[in-house]
This record gives C-alpha cells, sequence and structure tokens, in this order.
C-alpha cells in the first residue's frame, strides 16, 4: 500500500527539516512549520521498521480536530491543514518537557505500581489500586523532550529547581493540561471512550504560550471502551482499549523492550494491516465519522503539491 515512510521536499524559502520519531518537520522562512505526519510508527522510542497505512492520516486528521475543539482554551499553532497528511502553523519556541497527564492506572504508571513503586515524577500514589483502576483525580507526570534516545521521567519541583520552564510559566501549562484534558474527556464521552492518559507539548511565540504538535491522538493518548468498563474492572479483566499499548504489547510478548541487544520482531504483512485497522478504528470513534480514504494515486506527490498550493497563499 502506499505509506509514508519519509519525505524529502524541498520547499521555497525553506530554512530547515527535522525528521522525528514520526514526522517531517519544514521550517519556512524562520517563522512557519510544515508538519508532514508520516506512516512510520514507533514504540519504547524505537521507529520501527514498517510504515503502517493511513496511520499519518489518522493523526493528522483526529489532531485537527482536537486542535479546532480546544481554541478557547489556549491558542493552538496551526495555521490550516492543507492535506490529509499535512499541517501548516507557526513556529513557536518549544518547552523542554512534555506534559503527560494520567486519569487512570495504566501503560507506564502501571507498570511503576506494580513493581512497588508508589512515586511517580514527585506524584504520590494511593496503596490498594489495581490496574486501570481510575485514580482519585488526574495527575501530571511530566517528561523531559529528548532529542535523541529516550524522554525521562521528571518531577515538577525539578523542572523548576533547574530552570527547564520559569515557575510561573510551569504553573499555566498545568492548568492548561488539566483544562484540555478535561475537554478531551468530555469529547471522548460522547464516543463512548474513555480517555485515559495523554500528553501535550506547548511553546511560545510573541511571549505568549501556545499548544503545538497533535492533541488527543492514539500516538499521544490511550482510550479504553467505555461500555463494559466497570464489569471488567470488577471481574479483573484486560480493558478493550484504543491506542498504542497494543503494539507495545506484541513487542513484549516477542522479547522487545527497547533495550539494547534487543531485535524488534518481524512485522508481517498481517500485524502492519492490523495496526493500521486499529488506527482507522479510532479515527472513526473519536470522530464519529467514516474514515475517508484518499484517491488512488501517489501520495508523497499530493502531500507535496497540496503544501506548495498552502505555502504560495501564505507567503
Amino acid at each position: 500500500m502506499n505509506a509514508i515512510k519519509e519525505t524529502t521536499f524541498n520547499f521555497d524559502k525553506q530554512t530547515a527539516f527535522y525528521k522525528g520519531k514520526v514526522r517531517d518537520v519544514y521550517t519556512i522562512a524562520d517563522e512557519y512549520l510544515v508538519m508532514v505526519a508520516s506512516d512510520r510508527i514507533s514504540a519504547f522510542d524505537v521507529v520501527l521498521p514498517r510504515p503502517i497505512p493511513y496511520k499519518g492520516q489518522v493523526l493528522n486528521q483526529i489532531a485537527e480536530k482536537f486542535l479546532s475543539s480546544t481554541k478557547d482554551i489556549i491558542p493552538n499553532w496551526v495555521i490550516t491543514v492543507p492535506d490529509p497528511n499535512a499541517t501548516i502553523g507557526y513556529k513557536c519556541e518549544p518547552f523542554k518537557v512534555e506534559m503527560v497527564i494520567r486519569g487512570y492506572l495504566a501503560g507506564h504508571l502501571w507498570r511503576t505500581y506494580r513493581d512497588g513503586g508508589r512515586t511517580l515524577c514527585g506524584v504520590i500514589l494511593p496503596e490498594g489500586l489495581k490496574e486501570n483502576d481510575k485514580l482519585p483525580e488526574p495527575i501530571i507526570t511530566p517528561t523531559t523532550k529528548a532529542d535523541v534516545g529516550h524522554d525521562e521521567d521528571i518531577s515538577r519541583e525539578d523542572i523548576i529547581a533547574k530552570g527547564i520552564v520559569l515557575e510561573e510559566d510551569y504553573i499555566q501549562l498545568e492548568k492548561f493540561a488539566h483544562a484540555l484534558y478535561q475537554r478531551g474527556t468530555e469529547m471522548a464521552r460522547g464516543r463512548g471512550l474513555i480517555l485515559v492518559d495523554t500528553k501535550y507539548e506547548f511553546g511560545k511565540k510573541d511571549d505568549q504560550i501556545y499548544l503545538m504538535d497533535e492533541i488527543h491522538t492514539p500516538d499521544s493518548s490511550r482510550y479504553f471502551y467505555a461500555d463494559g468498563y466497570e464489569e471488567r474492572q470488577a471481574n479483573g479483566e484486560p480493558q478493550r482499549q484504543l491506542s498504542k499499548e497494543f503494539v507495545r504489547e506484541w513487542l513484549m510478548d516477542n522479547g522487545f523492550q527497547g533495550k539494547d541487544g534487543q531485535t524488534v520482531p518481524e512485522m508481517t504483512d498481517d500485524i502492519v494491516q492490523s495496526i493500521s485497522e486499529r488506527y482507522i478504528e479510532l479515527y472513526e470513534h473519536i470522530a464519529g465519522e467514516k474514515f475517508q480514504y484518499p484517491a488512488d494515486e501517489d501520495t508523497i506527490s499530493r502531500v507535496e503539491r497540496n503544501i506548495m498550493e498552502a505555502l504560495n497563499k501564505l507567503l
């Protein structure tokens, strides 16, 4: 299938290019960013060898919906979305932390708790919880943003003490994170889903804080199906979820956790197709509409053409 593994565009007034784990980011005139959502997939901070068809479109279009629906909470970086796989927006100076917010004992938080930890990022967790229980209230467990390698857990106190973020800015980031999570929770509930945890990235432009990157996508968030949640918890059964956690679990079951010396298991056609189907399933649940498959044309050419047309209007 016509999946985007990488792009090598060269736009007018392009001043920089950055290849992230999932996105290809082009800086234009030192003022704008063109963010192309590729079909690459990462887990345990490792980019897996095969792209996932339509994954980039799913991420980009879900992010567009949530960014549009949260502009009353905080301004965001988006100017226009000229293609299913691309967004153009303002270049902001990013804060060097990701604001991870969690409403349930799942994923990394659960693994820490299961192994005896009762504190994560300086947040104290109560005794007596089991996997996927709802927390008494949402908690923020920030991570550093690593240019290469692994992001690292960090406490609020260390962020401020080390001057990574000024205290007055960090207090504002916390407020934004809680408000965005509340909005995301409400929107998910309306689609029969539970927003379990997610992360937000923020930056500054003209001394104002902006919401950056994507929000509430399956790459940045974990969702449970609301129907049957209580019953499954009461019976000690796994929750039905829509997130990348199933990819992580498949990797762990096959002996890979991103550690030195480990090899990524073979990604068969069936595995790739199943991951693609899960991403499309989440799109249809959270967006409340059928996924629109793109026209049968060369995807790279389409993305480049649509971006160039949008930039010609902007510059």
